[in-house]
């Protein structure tokens, strides 16, 4: 624990409460009172400060688990795979032994080997449900061979990914010339490394897209305060699976890329913030940098250039709010990850302890070494006009071959990443939709047709008409297809797919990850669940189409940071391209009877609870099949 509070600046112990909760959870198997009490004490906090922590982040438990704990994935390409099942029967196992417990959990960041489950802190891949009583016994996850990269893949990250002669260690990375991009910044002033990282075009990997060297230049060269570079690897969007991997096998390279970028942007203190599902990478990149630290690639006077920098590493326990660049931050300095007003609070001017702070993901820190490598100009050769470089896609759902490619941006089309690269659609099935960029992009009907200018050599832009399997797989041609490239991932639907189901388990997601700051995304995320819920229960009205796309535009836009955006769009894409599928589901006059307001004890006490009618007549009855009041 001591260990732990070193990490953060004296003056900001609050920073270490995540790391001492999950110290004690460890150690303990839960967060007692007591607990709370101690690590409060400890930090010189009040317990309430604990308290709100333990309350808000779901890794946490407040009563102990099984002696062995199952967390099954319930997101959508788990769902679509199984993970329904692979929970009945967890739970069946579980109801017949007290050392085990089970619990659905959000998205464990590895959709291209679903259903997945975690048994305890080891990660189960493609599970079979019938396999689960043998996983449970024996807990030895399976290693699958990895296929060998495609013909249409440009490997830039990924380059040593699935490699039979590749190891994670140190030496192995500097044999193969890691390290080697750091040594050739170190004699580059700041600046030449910003303007190369500028000229390349490099735009964020994380979901919004914005230009990296932009973002740096930010910072102002003669700044006074501590300035900190934060890796956003709370990868959480569902759909998407590729930090994992990096982090897995091939941690060095990220912390190359971290330590350049600390470098061009003068910050002595780097974190990674890692998802808490991922406590395998999270030793191994504590590992990795105690490897970097004894070669002097990282701490005092790096490589003897009077370069200092340190880089920790800060778990997460389970809320994808912190993939929000401000709500890392608080999350960061120990507090519920409430994101921040912007403007003024721009983590390049009011970061992290109110000081400048640069927040890049995991992909985007690991292309700045392949910038230094290939110089600025040479980078922004590959992809397109203003989507330069590679980037990873993330491929899963309904193919046969679901996985992770690395593409130049632009120059593979959504037909040959689903048909070519991730063998087309199951036996028998024809193509329906496509999420292209993690589950809160908007859906693409697979018989859609776009308008998307092309920029021509000579700069001027022609307009053209294609398909859905035309579409470049770059940030403004999906864009222009009313959808965005996100994070990457790319979920397949094909035509036995249900729409109401798949909007249902979405909104279950999004409900479920609500901060709850913002009042339309508190409560509009979850009455969008509670009406999908009942379209799937056969209670759907004939408003409830009308009333979701309501709800959605009343969220986007009015919402301190984008997760009111991520959360509406999947519901007023889906409501509006499939407007038949909901119009089936939603055939009743007047909603079903509520129940009575019972309180806790009788419900406790109740094992059925009655309904009655309605206590006013709220008009749906008027509405009739025309579904107007």
């Amino acid at each position: 624990m001591q260990a732990a509070i070193a990490r953060y600046p004296k003056d900001r112990q609050r920073s270490a409460a995540m790391p001492l909760l999950h110290l004690w959870q460890e150690h303990f198997g839960f967060i007692s009172d007591a607990g709370v009490n101690w690590i409060a004490a400890k930090l010189g906090l009040q317990p309430i400060n604990i308290l709100e922590l333990v309350t808000f982040y779901p890794m946490y438990r407040q009563q102990p688990a099984g002696r062995k704990h199952i967390r099954v994935c319930r997101t959508l390409s788990c769902a679509m795979a199984g993970s329904y099942d692979l929970m009945q029967r967890a739970r069946e196992i579980a109801a017949g032994d007290p050392n085990i417990s089970v619990e659905f959990v959000e998205c464990l960041a590895s959709c291209g080997t679903a259903p997945v489950c975690m048994i305890d802190d080891e990660l189960h891949e493609n599970v079979d449900p019938h396999s689960i009583v043998d996983l449970v016994r024996n807990q030895q996850p399976i290693v699958r061979p990895r296929p060998e990269p495609h013909r249409l893949e440009h490997r830039l990250i990924f380059k040593n990914i699935g490699r039979r002669d590749w190891k994670i260690d140190i030496d192995t990375y500097v044999a193969d010339g890691g390290y080697e991009q750091l040594k050739k910044a170190l004699t580059m002033s700041r600046a030449e490394i910003i303007n190369e990282v500028k000229t390349s075009g490099l735009r964020g990997r994380g979901g919004a897209g914005f230009p990296c060297g932009v973002k740096w230049s930010f910072i102002k060269p003669d700044e006074k305060k501590p300035v900190y570079l934060i890796c956003n690897a709370d990868e959480s969007e569902p759909g998407t699976f590729k930090d994992r991997y990096i982090i897995h096998e091939d941690p060095h390279q990220m912390l190359e890329g971290m330590l350049i970028s600390a470098y061009a942007v003068n910050a002595k203190t780097a974190y990674i913030y890692i998802r808490g599902e991922f406590p395998e990478g999270a030793q191994i990149l504590e590992n990795a940098i105690e490897e970097a630290r004894a070669k002097n690639f990282l701490g005092q006077n790096i490589l003897g250039k009077g370069f200092d920098c340190e880089i920790y590493i800060h778990r997460g326990a389970g809320a994808y709010i912190c993939g929000e660049e401000t709500g890392l931050i608080e999350s960061l300095e120990g507090k519920r990850a409430y994101p921040r007003i912007k403007p003024p609070y721009f983590p390049a001017v009011l970061g992290l302890y109110m000081c400048p702070t640069i927040v890049n993901n995991v992909e985007t820190l690991c292309h700045v070494k392949h910038i230094i490598a290939m110089g600025g100009a040479q980078y922004a050769q590959l992809g397109r006009p203003n989507n330069t470089g590679t980037r990873i896609v993330c491929v899963s759902g309904d193919v046969q071959r679901p996985g992770y490619f690395e593409i130049e941006v632009g120059k593979v089309t959504m037909g040959q990443l689903i048909y070519e690269m991730a063998g087309g659609t199951k036996p028998g099935r024809m193509l329906k939709a496509v999420i292209p960029g993690g589950s809160s992009a908007k859906v693409l009907r697979a018989d859609e047709r776009f308008k998307i200018k092309d920029r021509q050599p000579d700069g001027s832009t022609i307009e053209r008409e294609m398909f859905i399997d035309e579409l470049p797989m770059d940030f403004d041609s999906l864009a222009a297809a009313g959808s965005m490239a996100g994070s990457g991932g790319v979920i397949v639907l094909d035509d036995s797919r249900d729409m109401v189901w798949v909007l249902n388990n979405i909104n279950e997601f999004y409900a479920h990850e609500s901060c709850g700051q913002c009042t339309p995304c508190r409560e509009g995320s979850l009455w969008m669940k509670k009406i999908t819920d009942r379209m799937m229960l056969g209670g759907g009205v004939v408003e409830d189409p009308k009333t979701l796309k309501t709800i959605g535009d009343n969220i986007a836009g009015r919402t301190i940071c984008a997760f009111g955006e991520a959360c509406a769009w999947p519901t007023q894409s889906f409501v509006e391209k499939f407007p038949d599928e909901f119009a089936a589901r939603a055939k009743k006059p007047i909603p079903p009877p509520l129940p009575p307001e019972l309180t806790p004890e009788e419900l406790i006490e109740d094992r059925q609870v009655p309904v009655r009618p309605l206590a006013h007549d709220p008009g749906w009855e008027k509405a009739g099949a025309a579904g107007t009041i």
